[in-house]
């Protein structure tokens, strides 16, 4: 039985990242959440010119280097320029321009006076303040120059780096293909949903917590649904499976129980096998196995060892998998305090899962109410976090720090 830590070293060794065959173009309208597959740049400048940052004058700073309340400069107001207007009038000294937020700078012009340091004289304009030189100027190139880098390859293209491509004029983005997993509920004892329960029988939740886990890492599900505890059609399943993904991720059938086939199919199938169980809790009973152009991980059958399996083990070969940049692709671990006393046996590397709250300005880790079994589905809903007990720790006091993995 391997370690945690080993487990997922072996995982992300085997584990390639995507070649150039794989990137697409999509329309910058789709391309939230994809995997950016390569530098942008951009021909523009940013501010593509010197623009003012606030509403006020556009002035000399020579010319009101020493203007106060007191004895305030008069200018004369040769021009108003508002947002998407070019200037069509250099400033002279003694003159302003009216400007706006966004606007062109007008030649001659090196500083803006806000308006509320100002006082309208007609066609003239009081400078009450003596302002800062190339006060509220945003100017040209300040933020990025032309061919410089503005996105790096390896990011998720969240609602700023949209922002940034479609300043860019970027409207074809490179991104990595959607991997696709395949997934896979096996056992005589499960039904869908939609069928009536009957003594003995389980409804399938892992299925559909599996599928929507996979859309909200930016992957393409691929449902192949129950597959009885029968090795041909399992094999059969799995062999299907295993052509048309890049991962696959099966429930259920990875124990040592006399219905449990799923080990040797994988052999038989040509796979090596390389995790068959790890010190963790709950999830002992995970396989991950490789094929040529395809990763396998068999995960338990119980609805919360899935899916702890999936946020500690799957995660991570995913994340690199897709493409993200990073050294590193492992858990986040982060030390939070608990509310509570929290234990383990000690034997392994033990999984409590709860909320992560505010509590007196301090996060603090609230473990869920009710029992903390692989079966509970119940309590694990509507929890953001794991806490983890390391190897040979059976208790951690309330007060005390605790490894948070967060979930959500």
């Amino acid at each position: 039985m391997l370690s945690a830590q080993a487990a997922e070293a072996i995982i992300l060794e085997q584990v390639a990242p995507p070649h150039q065959q794989h990137i697409e173009l999509v329309k910058l309208s789709e391309a939230t959440g994809r995997i950016l597959a390569a530098p942008i740049t951009s021909e523009l400048d940013f501010p593509h010119w010197d623009n003012s940052a606030m509403d006020g004058y556009a002035v000399r700073y020579a010319d009101v280097a020493h203007s106060s309340a007191e004895h305030p400069v008069t200018l004369e107001v040769i021009e108003e320029i508002p947002a998407g207007y070019c200037p069509q009038k250099t400033i002279a000294p003694g003159q302003a321009a009216r400007i706006f937020t966004g606007a062109c700078l007008p030649p001659g012009a090196d500083t803006i006076v806000i308006q509320e340091d100002t006082q309208p004289d007609g066609d003239r304009i009081k400078i009450l303040t003596t302002p800062q030189l190339r006060a509220f100027v945003r100017h040209q190139g300040s933020y990025s120059r032309a061919g410089d880098p503005l996105l790096p390859p390896g990011i998720s293209l969240g609602v700023a780096e949209i922002a940034v491509l479609a300043a860019a004029k970027c409207v074809s983005v490179p991104v990595y293909a959607k991997l696709k997993v395949a997934l896979i509920s096996t056992g005589n004892e499960l039904i869908p949903p939609e069928h009536p329960i009957a003594p003995g029988k389980l409804v399938d939740s892992n299925q559909y917590a599996l599928a929507s886990w996979v859309m909200q890492m930016g992957a393409e599900p691929l449902i192949l649904g129950i597959i009885p505890d029968e090795p041909q059609a399992l094999k059969t399943a799995i062999a299907k499976a295993l052509l048309t993904a890049d991962i696959v991720l099966s429930t259920g059938g990875v124990s040592v129980g006399d219905y449990d086939y799923v080990g040797q199919i994988l052999a038989d199938l040509g796979g090596e096998i390389l995790v068959n169980s790890v010190a963790v809790k709950p999830g002992k009973p995970l396989t991950f196995a490789t094929f040529p152009n395809c990763l396998y991980f068999g995960l338990p059958g119980n609805p919360v060892s899935a899916l702890v399996t999936c946020w500690r083990f799957v995660q991570p070969a995913l994340k690199k998998r897709s493409g993200l940049a990073g050294e590193f692709w492992g858990p986040e671990w982060w030390p939070v305090r608990s509310s509570t006393e929290l234990r383990s046996g000690g034997k392994r590397e033990t999984y409590l899962w709860g909320n992560l709250r505010s509590v007196n300005g301090e996060t603090q880790f609230i473990l869920a109410p009710g029992s903390q079994n692989s079966g509970n589905l119940i309590n694990l809903a509507q929890t953001n976090a794991l806490a983890m007990l390391p190897v040979g720790q059976t208790c951690t006091q309330a007060g005390e720090f605790v490894q948070i993995l967060k979930v959500r």
